[in-house]
């Protein structure tokens, strides 16, 4: 079992940064690729970045190439999105997910967070 912990959302203008954090605990987190999605209101949940387990490959939407960035720190047990030039499209409920699988789809991820809610306001 690896749990998850999301922190870092909040509201912010357009334009502006956020960096949310996701912290395992449980298994060895070094050994799980772990992917963030997001759900805005009335909408399905979608796929956002993903990063392998050993951190070599990295995966984005179209819509968030270029202004967010996917990481992790497994000596911390962490993973971390930085999302800059943030757009009210960008608003959305956050979830941090971790599995072997690597990927986008979204039922092949066994774990997830709670979730952390990004507001960004024009």
């Amino acid at each position: 079992q690896v749990q998850l912990v999301e922190s870092g959302g909040g509201l912010v203008q357009a334009g502006g940064s956020l960096r949310l954090s996701c912290t395992a605990s449980g298994r060895t987190f070094s050994y799980y690729a772990v992917a963030w999605f997001r759900q805005a209101p009335g909408k399905e949940r979608e796929f956002v970045a993903a990063i392998s387990w050993v951190a070599g490959k990295t995966d984005y939407a179209d819509s968030v190439k270029d202004r967010f960035t996917i990481s992790r720190n497994n000596a911390n047990n962490t993973a971390f999105l930085q999302m800059n030039s943030l757009k009210p499209e960008d608003t959305a409920l956050y979830y941090c997910a971790a599995d072997r699988y690597w990927g986008r789809r979204i039922a092949s991820y066994d774990y997830w967070g709670q979730g952390t809610q990004v507001t960004v306001s024009s």
